[in-house]
């Protein structure tokens, strides 16, 4: 009986999945015509837009909320209000502020031999661009990447994650109520909905996820010539220097840990710490968990997003354990049905372990401790360059050498997600994080065609370099530049 009961729910998901297929092919089609007949909005269309969006994501905020703790089970308002909604407000604000500047023609110059004429760039839409958002921050990572690719003039085709259908709703009614469907289209559905989606001939293809996932993703887009922007994430670490105090260390790493739980890409993954402070590290984050979270069912600490999640991150834990890892949990608790998991600190650490395999995503922080700095710098260089990199030091000497001589998406000085939220730095990894940019000014670059101009005047000097060679102004003008 339940055999022939998936079975059925299985045929229900497949004629669901081929339904919205079959929709993101006519989306596509129509947003395409779309950009044919209007191939460049104008800068008043564009702030229009935007504006409209604002006004809906602030009509639909309490609604938004809810549904977002919905979708996690346990995810305080605050953090949601912090970390998810506030953040695209400030963009946009910080978008309508500087789109006239972006949008601007520039000129660039001619040297001598071609004088006179004109260079410059113009910035133009590049046509319909496919974004697939994850569900850890269903609204940032879904509006955010939005944002850049409508400023820079483009049609928008988006696919949510099917891991936040109620956050999906909103959003959803959100994007109706502030963009036309000859503007922006969006696609729901599950893996094989995605897997077509990655497969449309879009003019730019923005993915955010795992790693793993980002290869298939660049794969399809591939058959295309798609140019992708992938926002993975990785390993990314926390080098606690000699000079660090363990206390602000662990006030602030804790903090960027233990922000939705840890399922953040920026999530600090793990920590170099000095062998002679790390007992010192171990007590201060005790006591830092302990202030932030004093009754640990209260709704400030964010639920696992669901019991896969919940499972694997439970076996990273096992794993560690039994090839001889301490586990330090923070503060005591277990209730698999609520999946709330406490922040928990694991000590003698190896690089076989499948906490030091695999990009975490959770409540789990390794710590690694070393007897000198160097051996920490050459351990992170040594793994797949990360999303961000946190250095804990007031060592301006030490700090311009981790600068110069470690490469990650970013970098993070005495502080930890922080530098995600800044409205003017580009944000976007390398390697195994990923590759190019959104946010700032570099997300209206991502989503546009600069396009070189050069124009010639009626007088043509460069005439007198035409064939036959070998005549005297070949000569001199080889004498001049060579």
């Amino acid at each position: 009986m339940n055999s022939e009961a998936e079975k059925q729910a299985t045929e229900r998901q497949v004629a669901r999945n081929s339904i919205q297929i079959q929709k993101a092919r006519e989306a596509f089609a129509a947003l395409s015509d779309a950009c044919h007949k209007s191939p460049n909005p104008t800068e008043s269309l564009r702030k229009q837009q935007l504006r409209a969006l604002k006004k809906a994501i602030s009509k639909h905020q309490s609604n938004l909320l809810k549904a977002i703790e919905a979708d996690f089970g346990c995810r305080s308002n605050d953090e949601s209000l912090l970390a998810d909604v506030i953040p695209v407000m400030m963009q946009i604000d910080y978008t309508l502020k500087h789109l006239r500047q972006w949008m601007k023609p520039e000129r660039r110059s001619v040297s001598l031999l071609f004088q006179p004429a004109k260079a410059g760039i113009i910035y133009q839409p590049v046509g319909v661009v496919g974004i697939m958002a994850p569900w850890n921050y269903p609204v940032l990572l879904s509006l955010s990447p939005v944002i850049s690719a409508i400023a820079a003039g483009n049609r928008v085709m988006l696919k949510p994650s099917e891991h936040s259908p109620y956050a999906n709703r909103i959003i959803i009614q959100i994007l109706k109520e502030a963009l036309t469907r000859d503007e922006l289209r969006i696609i729901e559905g599950d893996t094989s909905v995605a897997e077509a989606f990655a497969r449309l001939p879009f003019a730019h293809l923005l993915f955010t996820g795992s790693t793993q996932t980002g290869r298939y993703v660049m794969a399809a887009a591939a058959q295309n010539l798609t140019p992708v922007t992938l926002e993975l994430g990785g390993k990314s670490p926390v080098i606690m220097a000699p000079d660090a105090s363990p206390e602000l260390v662990a006030s602030r790493v804790i903090y960027g840990k233990s922000l939705n739980a840890g399922q953040t890409c920026v999530a600090p993954d793990y920590l170099m710490c000095p062998k002679d402070k790390l007992a010192a590290f171990i007590k201060a984050a005790k006591v830092e968990f302990n202030v932030r979270y004093p009754d640990f069912e209260s709704g400030d600490f964010t639920s696992i997003i669901n019991d896969s999640q919940y499972q694997r991150l439970t076996e990273l834990l096992k794993d560690a354990k039994s090839q001889g890892a301490e586990l330090i949990p923070l503060v005591e608790y277990s209730n698999a049905s609520t999946r709330l998991m406490p922040l928990t600190l694991v000590t003698g650490v190896n690089s076989l372990m499948d906490v030091m395999q695999q990009e975490i995503f959770g409540p789990i922080l390794p710590v690694i401790t070393y007897d000198n700095i160097q051996q920490a710098i050459d351990y992170v260089q040594t793994q797949p360059r990360p999303l961000a990199l946190y250095l804990f030091t007031h060592n301006k000497k030490l700090e311009q050498h981790v600068l110069h001589n470690t490469i990650s998406g970013g970098i993070c000085i005495n502080d930890t997600v922080t530098q995600v939220a800044q409205n003017d730095l580009p944000f976007g990894g390398v390697g195994h994080s990923g590759m190019g940019n959104y946010h700032a000014r570099e997300g209206f670059l991502t989503f546009s065609k600069i396009k070189s101009v050069f124009k010639r005047r009626k007088i043509n000097p460069i005439k007198l370099i035409y064939p036959p060679y070998g005549r005297l102004v070949h000569r001199l003008l080889l004498r001049w530049f060579v």
